[in-house]
């Protein structure tokens, strides 16, 4: 006989000691779902048994007076059980049918927003922005809430061709889904890291660290000044040194700013998995609301509303029209930043003579 299992505070716990007693039952036995309205969906399993789950919007970041709010109705009508999405969906687990409604009606009063399941605009996933990352380029939660402003009926009621995810990154080192999303934006430094002062350097970095931190090389000792040197040829300007080493000063809030992606996806229906391409290389911040960036998404995402199929994503519908007729259709405009001329990127290059109008 074994020795039972020890508990203790390395790593995280398994996954399944959260699971609600009706999916532990019935794990890996369900016999479909499906889509009850744009909030709520139900799961069916062979046995029988049911779940429901009712989807809410966050903005990620979260007060702790609301993830208490939360964790009360959850505790009231689902047995306690509640989960985050990987896009910062909030899902409440409703197993008893007659809690159902109570739920809804809840939410309804508190005004937070349900919706976001099947055909539609998913919560956006961001990453931190100027509230709390040192080296960000823009204000992801400033972006979310002005997009989510702007598309909240494609959550809550409109549907779309297929499932629309929008994601935000605050800088290129992406602790986001840009690279992944139908439409994303992430920002950009646009300068090489500064040197003000290098006494700072020698006082406050380790060189080593500095240099081994560029993942293109282009920082190397400058041992007459005990600091470091920039080939600026060499620099993507994506800020790891700025995070090893702040004296290597960034950051400029006169050419800062975001580019826009479309087309990547992370699911293998239809399709392989797709990563994003780069449909505006630069668009200067202007915060509080961003309005030059609203009006380019909208333009994306109106557009594959009106010439996308049933089912298919961002990124099928433009393969299906060529990236030609995608620039046409948009009004935006085709420069020297498009072209993909990374040394090893003949993988990606277009080898036919065959163009799409």
């Amino acid at each position: 006989m074994s020795a039972p299992q020890r508990r203790t505070d390395i790593g995280p716990p398994h996954y399944k000691d959260f699971l609600p007693p009706v999916i532990q039952k019935n794990y890996g036995d369900w016999k479909y779902h499906e889509v009850l309205n744009a909030g709520v969906m139900v799961h069916v399993a062979n046995s029988g048994d049911k779940i429901w789950s009712v989807r809410v919007a966050s903005p990620r970041l979260l007060s702790t007076d609301t993830i208490r709010d939360m964790a009360d109705m959850a505790e009231k009508y689902c047995g306690g059980y509640i989960r985050f999405t990987t896009r910062n969906n909030v899902e409440f687990l409703v197993s008893d049918e007659k809690n159902l409604t109570p739920l809804q009606n809840e939410l309804k009063a508190k005004k937070y927003m349900m919706g976001g399941i099947g055909s539609r605009i998913s919560n956006i996933v961001h990453t931190q922005g100027w509230v709390h990352c040192h080296s960000a380029c823009t204000d992801a939660s400033g972006l979310v809430k002005v997009l989510m402003d702007e598309f909240a009926d494609y959550f809550t009621t409109k549907e779309t061709p297929n499932k629309v995810r929008l994601a935000v990154a605050c800088c290129v080192n992406m602790c986001g889904a840009v690279h992944c999303s139908d439409i994303a934006v992430v920002a950009i430094h646009r300068k090489v890291p500064v040197v003000v002062d290098h006494d700072k350097v020698k006082n406050m970095c380790e060189v080593p660290s500095t240099i081994a931190a560029c993942p293109t090389g282009a920082i190397s000792p400058d041992p007459a000044k005990k600091s470091v040197k920039v080939n600026a040829d060499k620099c993507m300007y994506c800020g790891n040194c700025f995070t090893v080493c702040p004296p290597m000063e960034i950051h400029d809030p006169e050419n800062d700013g975001v580019a826009i992606v479309v087309g990547g996806k992370v699911g293998n229906l239809r399709s392989n998995p797709k990563f994003s391409k780069l449909a505006v290389p630069f668009i200067k911040n202007n915060p509080p609301r961003w309005p030059e960036v609203v009006t380019v998404v909208k333009k994306i995402l109106d557009a594959y509303l009106a010439d996308a199929k049933k089912h298919e994503r961002v990124g099928e519908w433009i393969e299906r029209i060529g990236w030609e007729k995608f620039f046409k259709v948009t009004g935006l405009p085709f420069t020297f930043q498009h072209i993909d001329d990374f040394t090893i990127a003949r993988e990606t290059f277009r080898t036919a003579a065959t163009f799409k109008w």
